[in-house]
């Protein structure tokens, strides 16, 4: 078995002002970091319809995302989320990529799956952009996974920085999917306390104080969270693979290294090997120091690989 990698050039055309985080810099640092993996098995992420993002969004919504969009320059969807010619076709990707993934993992073409597009997704709520993000992409894959293969019980995943928020809202209600979110506390958006639950206690969050290190993560992870997927039984583990947490990163303060992306992949991979054939599907979020972004996916993305085999 092998570990799929989706991206495509067309999500470097999502163009955002000089000096934003969210550039394009940061997928070719990605691809870059990830040449040297001759075993990946590489594809080209499809474009979503439609019919796939309403999973999560109105069609209004996406009427009015596509109406949005420039035909030259950058425009502001808010003070951070910015659209340039070629947005929305890279916010497709993204989201096509990823049940892509979903639909490999699940048929078994390929053990598991890394998708590295942006824009990221997961702070996008029903009918809100925001975050740098579009749509809804994990929260999407989720519901594909749930309704184009019967999946029962999904598990996502999200160790980026900033609290899942869009992910969290459009999961509010959906009782098949178990949701965790470690995220660093107080920091933008400001959601993300442990009082907010879920219609059906399914959502998990796991507020993370600045300065917080890995071995705090760690243990916090080892109490909390997997003992909760073990009991849950998962049939697909998701992954929201943002890694501003990292050290170096400019937009928090939390202090994990590449070491501990490693650890934290390796256990969710043996997670997903005893319970569900190791079915995981990761997908690129946050991460805006260009070194510590490009050796953490390296190492996130290593282990798939070694899972995978």
């Amino acid at each position: 078995m092998t570990t799929a990698f989706y991206t495509h050039s067309d999500c470097l055309k999502h163009q955002t002002p000089t000096g934003h985080a969210e550039q394009v810099g940061r997928l070719q640092s990605v691809t870059e970091a990830l040449q040297g993996f001759t075993a990946l098995d590489r594809r080209d992420a499809p474009v979503a319809p439609d019919r796939l993002i309403g999973l999560c969004h109105p069609q209004s919504y996406i009427d009015r995302i596509a109406a949005a969009e420039p035909q030259q320059g950058c425009i502001a969807l808010d003070e951070d989320t910015f659209m340039s010619p070629g947005s929305l076709q890279a916010a497709r990707r993204a989201v096509g990529g990823t049940c892509a993934a979903i639909d490999a993992v699940m048929t078994g073409e390929v053990a598991n799956a890394f998708v590295a597009c942006r824009p990221p997704g997961h702070h996008a709520e029903r009918e809100t952009p925001m975050g740098f993000c579009l749509f809804g992409t994990v929260a999407i894959a989720a519901k594909h996974a749930i309704m184009a293969h019967g999946v029962t019980r999904v598990v996502i995943v999200d160790f980026d920085v900033h609290h899942g928020n869009g992910t969290q809202e459009l999961l509010w209600t959906d009782d098949k999917v178990l949701f965790f979110s470690s995220h660093q506390s107080p920091l933008w958006p400001g959601t993300g306390t442990e009082s907010e639950r879920g219609k059906y206690d399914q959502i998990v969050n796991l507020p993370l104080a600045p300065q917080t290190g890995g071995l705090e993560m760690r243990n916090m992870y080892v109490r909390q969270v997997f003992p909760m997927i073990e009991a849950f039984k998962p049939e697909l583990i998701l992954i929201s693979a943002g890694f501003d947490a990292h050290s170096a990163d400019p937009l928090a303060q939390l202090e994990w290294e590449v070491d501990d992306y490693t650890w934290i992949t390796e256990h969710l991979c043996d997670l997903a090997l005893r319970h569900c054939a190791g079915r995981v599907v990761s997908t690129l979020e946050g991460g805006y120091d260009l070194t510590a972004l490009a050796a953490s996916t390296a190492a996130h993305v290593q282990v798939l690989m070694e899972k995978g085999a």
